[in-house]
């Protein structure tokens, strides 16, 4: 029984390695850009039922908290059906490890925001930049298993995230600008790059 298990667990780790070392193509470009409309959506409902986000924070990124999570689910959902279909028997360990690249950043600011409301409330503005901050971190730990096109989409957020921070700092507001034309451009320009980086062929499947 020995010999078994360890067998076994040498056979999930050559697949793992194997996994890490295969270009992951999970992402479906039509996706990736239909969440930069779930972004423009929230942001919509925002203005006619959230007229003062600064004074109503929790609203605020309540609202940009179930569009992230609706966008990771729409995401994950393609990715499990992708995987199968372009590895086969690698897709479990393709989905997981693209799962773990992307999760710190996203853990990291799911405490962030826990940590900011809960001690430090009035540099909640600082928010949707360090969000954007993170998501171009997340995005750069994805490159090594994604077309290498796909860092000038986590430049982008790293870029933006910095642009908001400086921004809000004049006036300490939140707004639904700072959080909608950063992610639908970057999820808009990360699908441009997902499509033309895996060609026709894969916007086929």
């Amino acid at each position: 029984m020995r010999d078994l298990d360890k067998a076994l667990a040498d056979i999930l780790a050559i697949r793992s390695q194997i996994a890490a070392g295969t270009a992951f193509r999970g992402y479906g470009p039509a996706t990736v850009a239909a969440t930069s409309g779930v972004a423009l959506l929230t942001t919509v409902l925002q203005f006619f039922w959230l007229d003062d986000p600064t004074g109503h924070p929790i609203a605020f990124f309540a609202g940009w908290a179930a569009a992230a999570l609706l966008s990771a689910v729409l995401i994950l959902v393609e990715m499990r059906a992708r995987s199968r279909r372009h590895h086969s028997g690698l897709a479990d360990a393709m989905v997981q490890h693209a799962i773990e690249q992307s999760l710190p950043a996203g853990v990291a600011g799911v405490l962030l925001a826990i940590m900011l409301w809960k001690f430090a409330p009035e540099t909640l503005w600082m928010l949707p930049g360090l969000w954007q901050v993170l998501v171009s971190l997340g995005v750069f730990a994805s490159v090594r298993s994604l077309p290498r096109s796909i860092a000038l989409g986590g430049a982008w957020y790293f870029l933006s995230g910095f642009t908001v921070l400086l921004l809000a700092s004049q006036n300490h507001l939140l707004s639904s600008w700072t959080m909608v034309l950063p992610f639908a451009a970057g999820q808009l320009l990360m699908a441009a790059l997902l499509y033309f980086a895996s060609g026709e062929n894969d916007v086929e499947d």
